[in-house]
């Protein structure tokens, strides 16, 4: 009995080392294995290892990166429970910029995300088809929008006014620049908008005049003409004595036509150098002399200067049957002579007095 009892403590004893073994393995066992989640193209899978790094999980459970794909954590990562192993594989994308369609490959699938996988930058105008928070298929055409501003300044002249004046103290078909014209500068500062590369709109932003134009002016004559005025004294009465010769010369033609700017009817008396006439016998001071200072002659006339100035060049033309004064210079006044008189000399009282008193035209010469 004794023997049995002994073996029965035995087996019980070794039973109960394993049973303790076993609960030590399975707890070390326990202890080791990690939960990992690993995460292929946002596809999960989750497995219990012992292995201790990335790598050595992946190639245990045989998966493989491919070239150019995404690793998160690296493959000499040591391995923790409840990590995550991100493995993004590369997909091939068309990217479309202006007409030209490239294809690359980004282990993205949100257009922002594989635009900046790609290193293509975008400006602050520029937007893409799809939008850029959208998720794409490999092999989606994803078509980038460049939008570029310029702004251009633009010169443009300003065409000066032509301005006529009337002037009244110029002759007509006469004209006068009284300023020279000039145009004036406007810049015009205009939007343009391109759409890869192609104008697709422009706006003017600002006009500003930076000079103003010069307008040109001329002066238009509006004075009549005075054509020269003629009258016919070659075969007319009254012959010119020698000292009207100069008077004769410079205003009548070959054809024996007189020039003259105007006439008028004045009433016309005569003297000459008797006391009776100029108040003066022979030895008196200033006897013989015109107001002028010349010496009286035939031709000499007297006259009231502010109606025909002294010095001016004269016809005398008879408005009766009697021969014309002729030629004559204004040179000598008299006291009784005012307004439209005149007073005619000649070299003997006896022709004062067979002219008397009577109406005659003069004509102003040129």
């Amino acid at each position: 009995m004794e023997d049995n009892s002994g073996f029965h403590n035995r087996h019980l004893k070794t039973l109960t080392i394993l049973a303790i073994a076993a609960m030590l393995v399975f707890g070390i066992y326990k202890k080791e294995t990690k939960e990992i989640t690993i995460s292929i193209d946002e596809n999960k899978i989750i497995v219990k290892t012992l292995k201790g790094t990335v790598g050595e999980l992946l190639e245990k459970e045989d998966i493989k990166v491919e070239e150019g794909g995404y690793l998160h954590p690296k493959s000499d990562t040591k391995l923790k429970d409840g990590d995550e192993i991100i493995i993004k594989n590369p997909k091939t994308y068309k990217i479309k910029l202006g007409k030209k369609i490239t294809e690359m490959q980004s282990t993205e699938n949100i257009v922002k995300d594989i635009l900046k996988d790609l290193d293509i930058k975008l400006g602050n105008k520029d937007y893409t088809y799809p939008d850029l928070d959208k998720k794409v298929e490999p092999k989606t055409q994803i078509e980038i929008v460049q939008i570029s501003e310029t702004i251009d300044t633009v010169k443009d002249d300003i065409p000066f006014e032509n301005i006529v004046e009337d002037n009244i103290k110029l002759e007509k078909g006469k004209s006068n620049i009284v300023q020279e014209g000039k145009n004036g500068v406007k810049e015009t500062k205009i939007k343009k908008i391109f759409k890869n590369g192609d104008l697709v709109s422009e706006d003017i932003i600002s006009e500003e005049v930076v000079s103003a134009p010069v307008a040109k002016i001329v002066e238009k004559g509006t004075k009549e003409i005075q054509k020269p005025k003629t009258i016919q004294v070659a075969s007319r009465g009254g012959g010119t004595p020698t000292r009207r010769n100069a008077v004769k010369a410079q205003n009548v033609n070959k054809k024996g036509n007189m020039r003259y700017k105007k006439a008028f009817t004045v009433v016309a008396t005569a003297y000459d150098l008797s006391f009776a006439s100029c108040g003066k016998n022979p030895g008196d001071p200033g006897y013989g002399l015109t107001a002028s200072g010349t010496q009286v002659r035939p031709g000499v006339v007297s006259v009231d200067p502010n109606v025909i100035p002294l010095g001016t060049k004269l016809y005398i033309e008879s408005l009766d049957s009697t021969s014309d004064y002729g030629f004559a210079v204004a040179e000598d006044t008299g006291g009784a002579i005012k307004g439209n008189r005149i007073d005619l000399f000649f070299p003997s009282s006896t022709q004062v007095r067979n002219f008397g008193r009577r109406p005659v035209k003069v004509y102003i010469l040129e």
